[in-house]
């Protein structure tokens, strides 16, 4: 036979066209001629094993007859709105590429190395099997396999089938007679089925090349930092080295072990001539020459601080059904990857949101803040991100503060403070409420008694009271005023005066539930922010009022395509009415007067309309700006993810706080994210009603905020205000809480912005 250079050739059959009963018998035939010649090869102690039933005609026969080839796992890439990298994710780090890309240096490297007879034979080499016992039996032991790359190929497949379950990966590899003949009859039909030209392909995709690389395309990345088809001759030949054992000949642990190895694999190639001695000996001479990039895989690496939107999709990805019926079947296609996941997430605000967190809040403040920007009418999310990087050192976290519990969020989410209290108003108004309506609101006053709620009534047994943030605070109040100054009575008389089912109810409409999942509760503290919501959740809310009214569930991905250029069906937005426009105009107007001359006026947006509420806990464990504008909406939220922290007398982002509220910290928070993310793009107004104010039987001026006086007690502002309990009295479990140490919520709510 003519000898053939083992980088050349295309053969197409399995030993020059051989059945698959002819393929059996030689198998079969040379197994009786040696024993257990095969255990020999591949088990020091054969004679214990023989041939099995496996061994004989009818076991060969029963093995199923196709081989499954699942698609090869590969890296996934997570993109932005434009198109941008922002993370690849990755079970196996590989990327598949066609033979044509691929160096010739390294498919005569492979082959050189690991089966040079490979275009000779078929699935079985005969003469390599008689070489391999011969060698064995003169050393005693096994220092000589036989296997072909069509076997090592298949091998590789029942490994890839396995994935990540060690039982089924340690079944795939474990050396018995009877997987080796399954191997065998497999590869005989690759063999017939494949061709050697797209076995090689296959086996230089599958094969794992150590340090986390599969598949050649990585490891050339992984050790060069360069495609494969860009591999010199001594860098395909360190590659081809490698895998016989990648541990040992791992170059990043032993250069020399590496190099000896490396130096092989040249060798053999010259002395079957598919290289030059001389030009073999130059490769041997140089150094490794390894350039190496560091593996990059999952959220963690993500661009931008969007760790968390990152990991915000994965979690979208394995709860939606579009991509799976079952949850096994999800995560199963998401560890196969190959996906190109095309997201929501616009890199100008997400620069913004990660430029406003940077100045106002430092990684290792006492507290952290969260930011989230979502497009009104589409349910789009814009930009999502935190003052704790998403990591595991310290001040580091994987808890996404910005989403619910089912998200990969806090236990429960944080009371929202006074940001619930547009929920109240939108929902007295769509109710028939004027804005005109007039409540006493004094100071402090107890809760009236009985409420109605959705399944009853709500009676104040225990005498609790509400009052205000400071005694100036008096009534009577029309609703805008109430609004501008965040009224704490005023709001708590309203949703006595409705009851509390139409609250929930519009609320729930907008999307409003509590980070873990339960229903809003029937009490009236509810309208002081006694519930416990993420930022996501009250952003989307709140892009109901600047979308006229109609509400549209969040989404994170726009488009998903598979590795074979398929489209998959993605989950879209669901947009349903909440409210009427009338309503939605009335709220509009009723929150710019919160930016333009209430608690909010830090936030405001220059040449912009805008609107929005603030929010500061009993406490101040938390605090809040929720605002939009009629392309943009967006939440705040400050305070401590794991324990109770009280904003007062604090140092954030290296400036002190006597006390935090909600327009002084979340706003200019929010203030600088928005105007970043907004820059350059359209500034329509606002969709608004004429509300006149009522005439006061008596002025207040004093109350009005003044220049610079927007953060103190007096403008409405109700953190840490609540009143001393009569005797005998005790707040309910969890009254101050909704951080991510787990409380639930209180029975009456709290002080609020």
């Amino acid at each position: 036979m003519t000898k053939t250079r083992s980088g050349g050739g295309t053969g197409t059959g399995a030993g020059g066209g051989s059945t698959t009963t002819q393929q059996a018998a030689k198998f079969l035939g040379v197994s009786m001629l040696a024993g257990a010649v095969l255990a020999g090869i591949a088990l020091p102690a054969a004679g214990a094993l023989g041939l099995a039933a496996k061994g004989s005609v009818e076991g060969f026969a029963e093995i199923p007859a196709n081989l499954k080839r699942p698609p090869l796992s590969q890296k996934t890439t997570i993109l932005d709105a434009e198109g941008g990298q922002i993370a690849t994710v990755y079970s196996r780090n590989r990327t598949v590429v066609p033979l044509k890309d691929v160096s010739p240096y390294m498919r005569k490297a492979i082959v050189a190395i690991e089966d040079a007879r490979f275009y000779e034979h078929g699935a079985v080499d005969l003469k390599g099997i008689l070489r391999a016992l011969n060698k064995n039996a003169q050393d005693g032991g096994v220092s000589e396999g036989a296997s072909t790359l069509t076997q090592q190929y298949v091998k590789n497949v029942f490994v890839e089938e396995a994935g990540n379950d060690a039982d089924k990966v340690a079944q795939a590899t474990q050396q018995t007679l009877g997987r080796k003949i399954k191997e065998l009859k497999y590869a005989i039909q690759v063999e017939e089925e494949l061709g050697k030209r797209t076995i090689l392909e296959n086996y230089l995709n599958i094969t794992f090349f150590g340090q986390q690389a599969y598949g050649v395309e990585a490891a050339s990345q992984r050790y060069f930092s360069k495609s494969a088809k860009d591999l010199k001759l001594e860098e395909a030949a360190l590659l081809a080295g490698i895998v016989q054992s990648p541990s040992r000949y791992d170059p990043l642990n032993d250069e020399q072990e590496a190099t000896e190895r490396r130096n092989t694999v040249l060798q053999r190639m010259a002395d079957l001539g598919d290289v030059p001695q001389a030009q073999a000996d130059r490769a041997k001479a140089r150094p490794l020459g390894l350039n190496v990039s560091k593996p990059r895989n999952g959220c963690i690496t993500a661009e931008s601080g969007a760790g968390f939107f990152c990991d915000y999709v994965r979690k979208v990805f394995l709860q939606d059904p579009a991509f799976g019926r079952t949850q096994e079947d999800r995560s199963k296609r998401w560890d196969q990857g190959g996906l190109t996941i095309r997201t929501t997430l616009d890199d100008q605000a997400q620069q913004s949101v990660q430029d406003s967190i940077a100045g106002h809040v430092r990684q290792d403040d006492k507290v952290a803040t969260a930011v989230t920007l979502v497009e009104p009418g589409t349910g789009r999310i814009l930009g999502m991100g935190q003052s704790r990087p998403y990591g595991f050192g310290e001040n580091e976290t994987q808890i996404n503060l910005s989403v619910d519990y089912a998200m990969g969020g806090s236990n429960y989410g944080f009371q929202v403070g006074s940001t619930f209290k547009p929920f109240t108003a939108a929902a007295a108004v769509e109710k028939g409420t004027p804005t005109s309506q007039s409540y006493p609101s004094p100071n402090k006053m107890p809760y009236p008694s009985p409420v109605q709620t959705c399944n009853g009534t709500w009676t104040n047994d225990r005498g609790e009271t509400v009052q205000n943030e400071t005694e100036k605070e008096i009534g009577p109040y029309s609703l805008k005023e109430a609004t501008a100054k965040s009224i704490n009575t005023y709001f708590v008389a309203m949703i006595s005066d409705i009851g509390i089912c139409p609250v929930t109810t519009l609320a729930q409409n907008m999307g409003v539930r509590m980070g873990h999942g339960k229903d809003l509760p029937q009490e009236p503290s509810l309208t002081l922010g006694s519930a416990t919501i993420s930022p996501l959740t009250m952003a989307n809310a709140y892009a109901t009022f600047a979308n006229g009214g109609t509400y549209c569930t969040p989404v994170a991905i726009d488009s998903v395509t598979t590795a074979d250029g398929e489209k998959l069906d993605v989950p879209k937005t669901s947009c349903k009415r909440a409210m009427s426009e009338k309503t939605a105009g009335t709220l509009n107007t009723l929150l710019r007067g919160v930016v333009e001359d209430g608690t909010g006026k830090q936030a405001g947006l220059a040449g912009r309309d805008s609107a929005g509420k603030t929010g500061t806990t009993d406490n101040r464990v938390a605090a809040w700006f929720v605002g939009y504008t009629p392309n943009m909406a967006g939440a705040v939220w400050v305070g401590s993810p794991t324990t109770r922290v009280p904003m007062e007398n604090i140092y954030i982002g290296g400036r002190y706080h006597e006390k935090v509220f909600g327009g002084g910290v979340p706003g200019p928070i929010w203030r600088d994210a928005m105007s970043g993310a907004l820059a350059g793009k359209p500034a329509p107004n606002l969709s608004t009603v004429k509300i006149e104010d009522p005439k006061r039987d008596k002025p207040r001026e004093e109350e009005r905020p003044q220049p610079g006086d927007d953060d103190k007690p007096g403008n409405g502002n109700g953190g840490g205000a609540f009143p001393t309990p009569t005797p005998g009295f005790s707040f309910p479990p969890g009254f101050i809480g909704g951080n991510d140490g787990g409380f639930e919520t209180g029975g009456f709510g709290q002080g609020n912005e």
